[in-house]
């Protein structure tokens, strides 16, 4: 297949695709600024790869997807287009840029890796943001190196290069996230469901109003009670520093970790049981995600459950409850900043 049949594919993709073709048009705003726009010299390429943390494996396949980009204008004006839509308005408030869309399975590995090309283009940007605000270099690495970590959970799923959820890394390279130790931190505006629970509460807030959101990517080791109180001390006196006209009353996190039905099955001990008990639960998801838990323990969800280890008393606990007809939820909970 030729470099200009694989484009045309990608692109014709795009526009078979609703999702996409509201991306597309929302990149087409007028107020979207200017800014220039280009994928690292093809000698360069590699270094900044591994510098992201990809995957050694997946190198070459970026490589061979830069060179069809830079030999495409079409593709080259998508890309310059997609990563001042992402950057808009180059403020770092969260959610103000223009997201990008889960590529339709059709786009091919172009569609898989569109996304991690759009990161590296806009890195530079990224990091100059970093700079302005005084965060340093070795929280700036370690916080969009992440991309990396999302390219090794797909290669871990699926065996092949591409990223999973493309527009998650998006939080990181606007400024909206920052690895602090064990956990994340994601500038976040309340939703109004957490909103209300605050109030109720006790505390001043309102939907909109910033928030720190707790993430925690895996790869790292155990959520273990002290990496954890470490993480959120070094939050706290992060953003009091680099953020200090932003007042949050809250970190929230929304993970199917803070279903209590757990608590049945670990340890009281357990560094899972620990880490719910920092937080109040606002509220459950209504609808079941058995599949969530399966996904993060296991890697993925197409293996057959009979077929699935059951080494861990976590890996007995998610399977066992499945298979006595329970389901699992996300929890929503927060605790006091």
């Amino acid at each position: 297949m030729t470099s200009a049949t694989s484009a045309e594919l990608f692109l014709d993709a795009l526009q078979g695709d609703a999702d996409c073709v509201k991306w597309l048009q929302n990149l087409q705003d007028p107020e979207i600024p200017w800014r220039e726009v280009r994928l690292p010299a093809p000698e360069l390429l590699a270094g900044v790869l591994v510098d992201l943390a990809v995957p050694h494996e997946d190198i070459a396949t970026l490589l061979s997807l830069a060179d069809e980009v830079d030999a495409s204008p079409e593709l080259t004006e998508l890309l310059g287009r997609a990563v001042r839509g992402l950057l808009r308005p180059g403020t770092g408030a969260p959610g103000e840029g223009v997201e990008l869309p889960d590529f339709p399975a059709d786009a091919g590995v172009l569609g898989r890796n569109f996304a991690v090309l759009v990161f590296v283009a806009a890195l530079p940007h990224a990091r100059a943001g970093h700079e302005e605000r005084g965060i340093p270099a070795e929280i700036s690495r370690r916080t969009l190196a992440d991309l990396g970590r999302n390219l090794a959970v797909h290669r871990r799923r699926f065996g092949t290069t591409g990223l999973l959820v493309p527009w998650w890394p998006t939080r990181h390279f606007r400024g909206e996230l920052y690895q602090l130790g064990r956990l994340q931190f994601e500038r976040a505006p309340l939703g109004e469901r957490m909103a209300q629970e605050l109030t109720r509460e006790g505390l001043d807030a309102g939907p909109g109003d910033i928030c720190l959101s707790v993430h925690i990517p895996d790869f790292l080791g155990p959520i273990t009670a002290g990496l954890c109180e470490d993480s959120i001390d070094r939050a706290r006196a992060f953003f009091d520093r680099y953020f200090p006209e932003e007042k949050p009353k809250a970190a929230v996190c929304h993970s199917w970790l803070l279903d209590r039905q757990l608590k049945k099955y670990l340890p009281v001990g357990s560094n899972i049981v620990r880490f719910q008990d920092r937080f109040r639960i606002a509220y459950m998801s209504d609808a079941p995600a058995d599949d969530t838990p399966v996904a993060f323990v296991f890697g993925g969800t197409e293996t057959p459950r009979a077929e699935l280890p059951r080494r861990s008393s976590l890996q007995r606990a998610v399977l066992g409850h499945l298979d006595a007809g329970g389901h699992w939820y996300s929890g929503s909970g927060w605790f006091p900043w």
